[in-house]
């Protein structure tokens, strides 16, 4: 069985192991491929149709701790605001998903404006949920970052950054003791949210985290990013999940100290310029 793999603009070609996996679970789960498949660098995503000729999703991935509860943070939603899942293979956490419009994503949706309309209101309805037992708590992950920040001080070249990594951490402490228990997708961004036959839009692909819903702002302050439009959008999505604007906005500078964090670990990731994460976290400290 010849499963044919079309990358996505931007990322990578998929592993072999990917692709292996995908005819393994294929044969499994008696499942035909009708497409092709979409390759990002971790996982392999294939259109097939089930025995009962149901059109569904074959997602392959490489097991790490941000995807292994992503089978469990969509039977929590159950197709609330999300994706179905259909059917998975929790040692591997392969799953078999329900049938999105994998090339019409909210990225296609001309106005930011009501793009970021459409991903506050699957946020309220995400984070809505209680987080299931199992699921890596925000609280830990809060306290890491502040472990790591007087490392991350000594890292950091730029002394401008180094002040506003200072203000973040500062935030993070304000908030770090009551870092909540509510479901969190971690990675909604416009690239995330697709269109489908049963809802105009769904989230796909979570990281599932039990937290506070403020730490769940950033990826939408960045996509399409427009300086003049920050603090429009941050109200927008507060306002819409009824969110505590000062915990919102120590909670969202905790992500961009979050984000920093990962860059200085791995001195070869890109560092985009201008980085607009920290433009973002510049622009919430001053308000």
């Amino acid at each position: 069985m010849v499963v044919r793999v079309t990358g996505v603009p931007g990322e990578h070609a998929a592993p072999e192991d990917l692709r292996e996996r995908t005819v393994r679970f294929l044969r499994h789960w008696r499942l035909r491929a009708d497409g092709s498949a979409l390759s990002g660098t971790s996982s392999l995503v294939t259109p097939v149709t089930t025995p009962d000729g149901t059109p569904a999703a074959l997602k392959v991935q490489h097991l790490d701790a941000e995807c292994a509860a992503e089978a469990t943070a969509l039977r929590t939603w159950s197709g609330d605001g999300a994706v179905r899942l259909l059917r998975d293979d929790p040692p591997t956490a392969t799953l078999l998903l329900e049938r999105l419009h994998a090339h019409r994503p909210l990225t296609a949706l001309p106005d930011p404006h009501e793009a970021t309309t459409v991903l506050a209101t699957l946020l309220t309805r995400l984070t809505a949920h209680p987080a299931p037992p199992g699921i890596r708590h925000l609280g830990d992950i809060a306290q890491g970052m502040l472990d790591r920040t007087p490392w991350a001080l000594g890292a950091e070249p730029d002394p401008a950054v180094r002040a506003l990594l200072q203000d973040c951490a500062a935030a993070l402490r304000e908030v770090a003791d009551t870092p909540g228990a509510h479901l969190l997708h971690w990675d909604l961004h416009h690239g995330n949210i697709l269109t489908a036959d049963r809802a105009p839009w769904l989230a796909i692909d979570p990281k599932p985290l039990a937290g506070d819903p403020g730490f769940e702002l950033l990826p939408a302050l960045v996509d399409r990013y427009d300086p003049a439009d920050t603090h429009w959008r941050f109200d927008a999505l507060t306002g819409a999940l009824g969110l505590d604007r000062e915990r919102a906005r120590a909670w969202t500078l905790a992500r961009v100290l979050q984000n920093r964090l990962w860059q200085l670990a791995d001195p070869a990731a890109p560092r985009p310029v201008p980085d607009v994460r920290l433009e973002v976290g510049a622009a919430l400290r001053r308000r």
